[in-house]
């Protein structure tokens, strides 16, 4: 299925850019035309390419393209994984097909078997995976084709035609099974595989057994589900896949199984309680391959074949623009398809409203990719319709947000080993930037034009039908606005979709959701798709488990709800609203009734909270996000920090008007200040020849001071001689103190500021009562 898939092995990391480099001087200048100098070692550069005989082929490979994502020659991307897991070389592919007749629930007869879990010290270990990376470990590299060095084979030699063990495989894209136990000649314990770098959601499962035996009733326990409810215990039955079947009679994916029960183990590790689900089959065919899952299979190389045939397909390449939105850990791409008619002129294409859909953010809901390849297979087609809704609005579509999941076989995480489903505030663009780019994608086409409706496609394992999860609206403007979309979904697929399933609550642990996040961003129609992983329980489907092409016509109901949503006529639309108020009027006098309360909804009773009203909703037992892994905490810490310190530093941007602005401010300040510097001089002209005149009076006390001084001293060598100022502690005034130098005295008269200049009256001192004032204690105020 992949050509040049060895040659891409060969690369296994990205190349240098020093080597790159000097290989294309050297190139160049012409040292690569002797072939020993191609074959040297020390030359051998990651960018040439090597044949099947390891010899170098003179030829750089083509530079890696920063937004394509198929190569010139139309060849698929291979899978990136973890470098812990093992994968076989093997290609699986599965054919498409519907049941020619309703496939029903599995009716219980009350004397299914409870087998009792034995486990591996009374049975035979026949495939057992190696220790894969759980809790307290990280992804840190991947590769294509995952673990380095050879394959072993895991399943149990055979030791002659006539031996009948099963022998099971489960290292292929999405697979999960981590061991198989035989516990009796046709009777085997499985154990699923835990989310990689967690030790927990096991839900999914996906592998193949062979040498099977016709006519022969085999039974399958798995002995570690971690759910205590299921679908498996109202009717669900498993899907099983025959090659031969496929090959022979073009019969692909079928519901099968019988004494189904779902159960709790009797085992106990002190720390959480397993689950059980065991079911019985009997196989068509001698020597067949078969497959079970859990759900139909939808994986990333699926995916990239739609993709690839959208691509070369030259009248749906016009219209739909595929990009790469991201790389995921592991180096997978993540794909942003734009859907949009070309418009007329700039103004027309600005005018349009978005759509945004995404689906397989857990990646063991393949339900959601069923219904999402539904919408892209209507949505890209020649439709009337689907041209008309191609005319007014830009669809962004991420068809798979968490590539890498999907690859190892995970139910619910990324490799960050988290939900990403609750990490949609995170800033941690590295650890996850499948829903950080997708936020962002988001966050800038806002500010482009305004986002209709935003949808996230799920699965669900414990109800039956199609429903949505919204966000209650809480400006009364556009109350009831947001179960309008759903209201009329149910109207187009009522034996699919149950509006009576739907809720609008959004609780404190679902914050870091796609569908609360967006709503939050200023999404009004924002929802979280639910798809059951069994049936329905509506109209003619009653009872009856879903196919895939009843999933994709979902996906067809969807572009035909959007249409009556944004009609002119907006005679649907109020027909609908007048419908919700009636219901939910019945929803009040029914919660008041249940509480013993009565009600009066004569008045304002559209005040009443849509929140008290609703229940929470019963999603998935991991509703709760696990936080960070310890290694992330630290780096959140840091980011906080810079952010913060950025937030501090950052001036916002000026626009041309505020920049003009500050320039002319800046201009006119010096004149202004002239100005007013001028009048202030005018104003203080008599203060200031006043105070010039005080202090020359002062200046001329200060020399006949000096003077007096210089005498006194002189005196003051001569005996007999007595001072005229009293010293310090003295009352008697008679006596004088010693004196001191003339500095002190020019201290204590510094002039005072401008505006503290008031006007004095003119003062008559002797030099020395001046002189003596500013150091006698014993002197007056009006002295000092």
């Amino acid at each position: 299925m992949f050509p040049a898939l060895e040659t891409e092995r060969k690369q296994e990391t990205l190349p240098d850019p020093y080597e790159d480099f000097m290989y294309r001087h050297l190139q160049y200048y012409g040292y690569f035309k002797d072939s020993l100098m191609l074959s040297s070692p020390l030359l051998r550069s990651r960018q040439l390419l090597f044949d099947e005989l390891d010899q170098v082929n003179p030829r750089l490979r083509e530079p890696r393209e920063l937004f394509a994502f198929f190569s010139s020659k139309g060849t698929l991307q291979a899978p990136r994984w973890p470098i812990e897991c093992e994968v076989i070389k093997e290609s699986i592919h599965h054919i498409e097909w519907v049941p020619p007749q309703p496939e029903y629930f599995y009716q219980p007869t009350g004397n299914e078997k409870l087998p009792e879990i034995v486990g591996e010290e009374k049975g035979t270990v026949v495939y057992h995976l190696n220790p894969v990376p759980t809790e307290g470990s990280y992804f840190t590299s991947s590769r294509v084709g995952g673990k380095r060095g050879i394959i072993k084979e895991l399943a149990v030699t055979l030791e002659g035609p006539e031996d009948d063990t099963l022998l099971f495989e489960s290292r292929f894209e999405s697979g999960n099974l981590q061991k198989a136990v035989q516990v009796d000649t046709y009777e085997y314990e499985l154990t699923l595989r835990t989310d990689l770098y967690t030790n927990k959601h096991t839900q999914w499962f996906y592998f193949r057994v062979q040498n099977t035996r016709k006519d022969v009733t085999y039974r399958f326990t798995i002995v570690n589900l971690l759910k205590p409810k299921s679908l498996y215990t109202v009717g669900m039955k498993p899907l099983m896949y025959s090659q031969l079947d496929a090959n022979i009679y073009n019969i692909g994916w079928r519901r099968e199984g019988n004494e189904i029960k779902y159960y709790k183990n009797n085992t106990d590790n002190g720390q959480q309680s397993f689950y059980c689900l065991t079911w019985t089959i009997q196989f068509p065919h001698d020597q067949d391959t078969c497959f079970f899952a859990h759900f139909y299979p939808y994986t990333y190389t699926d995916l990239q074949c739609y993709l690839l045939s959208v691509a070369k397909n030259p009248i749906q390449s016009q219209f739909c623009k595929l990009r790469t939105l991201c790389r995921s850990l592991a180096g997978n791409t993540v794909y942003l398809l734009t859907i949009t008619n070309p418009s007329p002129t700039p103004h027309e294409a600005a005018a349009k409203k978005a759509v945004v859909l995404s689906a397989r953010v857990h990646p063991g809901e393949s339900n959601a990719s069923w219904i999402m390849k539904g919408f892209l297979d209507f949505i890209l087609s020649n439709s009337p319709d689907a041209q008309l809704l191609r005319d007014i609005f830009v669809f962004k579509v991420v068809p798979m947000l968490n590539p890498d999941g999907v690859i190892v076989g995970n139910y619910r995480c990324s490799l960050a080993g988290r939900d990403l489903n609750r990490h949609y505030k995170t800033i941690l663009k590295e650890s996850f930037p499948c829903i950080w780019h997708t936020r962002n994608m988001i966050k800038r086409l806002l500010e482009e034009r305004e986002v209709l409706l935003y949808c996230d496609f799920h699965g669900h394992s414990r109800k039956n039908n199609i429903f949505l999860y919204g966000c209650n609206n809480n400006d009364r403007k556009y109350w009831l606005h947001e179960r309008v979309f759903p209201l009329m979904l149910s109207k187009n697929a009522p034996d699919k979709f149950s509006f009576h399933s739907c809720n609008f609550k959004v609780q404190k642990c679902k914050e870091g959701t796609g569908r609360v996040v967006m709503w939050r961003m200023g999404i009004l129609n924002s929802y979280t798709m639910e798809s059951t992983f069994s049936g329905s329980t509506l109209g003619s489907k009653r009872n009856i488990h879903f196919t895939i092409e009843d999933l994709k016509s979902l996906g067809y109901h969807v572009c035909d709800t959007l249409l009556d949503f944004c009609d002119p006529d907006k005679t649907k639309f109020t027909q609908c609203l007048a419908e919700l108020k009636e219901l939910l009027q019945q929803e009040i006098h029914k919660k008041f009734n249940e509480r013993g309360e009565e009600v009066n909804l004569e008045g304002s009773w559209s005040d009443i909270s849509l929140s008290d009203i609703e229940s929470s909703t019963s999603g998935s037992d991991s509703s709760l996000s696990d936080g960070l892994p310890v290694h992330l905490l630290n780096i959140v810490d840091e980011l906080n920090q810079k952010m913060m310190s950025k937030k501090k530093k950052k001036k916002p941007l000026q626009t041309r008007k505020q920049r003009n602005e500050l320039h002319q401010k800046n201009k006119l300040m010096p004149e202004f200040k002239l100005t007013e510097d001028a009048s202030d001089r005018a104003e203080l002209a008599p203060t200031l020849q006043k105070q010039s005149t005080f202090y020359k009076t002062l200046e001329n006390f200060r020399s006949s001071a000096m003077k007096n001084e210089k005498l006194s001293l002189s005196e003051s060598k001569r005996p007999g001689f007595t001072p005229s100022c009293p010293q310090r502690g003295s009352t008697d005034s008679s006596q004088e103190s010693a004196p001191e130098s003339s500095q002190n005295f020019l201290c204590s008269f510094r002039p005072a500021p401008l505006e503290n200049v008031v006007e004095q009256p003119e003062l008559t001192i002797s030099p020395c009562k001046l002189h003596c004032a500013s150091r006698c204690p014993q002197a007056s105020v009006g002295q000092r």
